[in-house]
């Protein structure tokens, strides 16, 4: 019979022996978090832990934005406990976002909405932000403009200019997300862009798309050839 602790477990069941025997990808979404976790607490393993805040949140992905307040309901999870967890969860999303990072110059809106992808599809709140391009169209700047409410995030348009003027930039790319998943646009995405792109023409900067992410999916408007 086995013990509440994971140290009374036959050593091929424990989670890091586990995974230096047979492997990382081998071990389920709790055995990871049981890894991250060390310990459990009194009457659960990190084990059984782990399978309650997969329970809570159905997906390790779910865990990447969701309230500290949320978590700190769970019995057992701290302070250190969620800082690793939430440690490991970021890390996940740099590998994936340097994955998808542009090398050269930028050739469509399907490569930006593969790297802003998982930085912005899972945020609770609309977060705005200009990828700025030089005369052949390499990435120069990535800039967060403006956080707003769960439905609007809109910055001044002047001070997206200002900032793209401050960089040099020749050239834009307008980025948000929509916290529902559904990336198409509202009338005032649709307002502000031609907006933006007038303000773009004014001031010689070249607005090359404004791109809506959702989940999974994303909405170019250029693409729909919009601008």
């Amino acid at each position: 019979m086995k013990k509440n602790g994971i140290k009374g477990w036959p050593e091929g069941e424990r989670p890091v022996e586990k995974l230096f025997k047979k492997g990382e990808h081998n071990l389920s979404d709790a055995e990871l978090l049981a890894v991250l976790l060390h310990t459990g607490v009194k009457g659960m393993s990190a084990v059984e832990l782990g399978r309650k805040i997969i329970q809570e949140f159905r997906t390790i992905r779910q865990m990447g934005h969701t309230d500290i307040l949320h978590w700190k309901r769970i019995k057992g999870i701290g302070s250190f406990k969620l800082a690793r967890i939430r440690a490991a969860v970021e890390i996940g999303r740099r590998f994936m976002t340097e994955e998808k990072k542009i090398d050269g110059c930028v050739k469509s809106s399907r490569e930006i909405a593969d790297m802003m992808m998982p930085r912005m599809r899972d945020l609770k709140k609309e977060v705005f932000k200009i990828l700025l391009l030089d005369g052949q169209n390499n990435v120069i700047g990535n800039e967060e403009i403006e956080e707003g409410t769960v439905n609007q995030a809109m910055p001044p348009i002047r001070e997206i200019m200002q900032k793209a003027m401050q960089e040099y930039a020749a050239a834009l790319v307008a980025v948000h997300n929509h916290p529902s998943g559904n990336p198409q646009p509202s009338e005032g995405d649709r307002d502000f862009t031609r907006n933006l792109v007038s303000a773009g023409e004014v001031m010689q900067v070249k607005v090359l798309d404004h791109i809506i992410i959702g989940d999974n999916r994303y909405y170019s408007f250029a693409d729909e050839g919009l601008i």
